[in-house]
């Protein structure tokens, strides 16, 4: 079954003056892999997780994640 929560991160990292995801992975304490497999969808991530990626880009959290029933 595909994932229900999907992200905004890509967008956000390339608004953000294009940042690497090794940069916001060493912002956020995880590794680059664990980015790359948040954007695609394919990584379940923590609350806490979720939290430190917005505000890594000073965003709520509902404009990095979005749930879908």
């Amino acid at each position: 079954m595909p994932t229900q929560v999907t992200n905004t991160i890509r967008r956000l990292r390339f608004d953000a003056d294009e940042m690497t995801q090794a940069d916001l992975a060493a912002r956020v304490g995880v590794t680059r892999q664990t980015i790359i497999a948040i954007e695609a969808g394919k990584y379940s991530l923590s609350l806490e997780l979720a939290f430190r990626i917005a505000r890594a880009f000073g965003r709520p959290l509902e404009d990095v994640f979005t749930y879908h029933d």
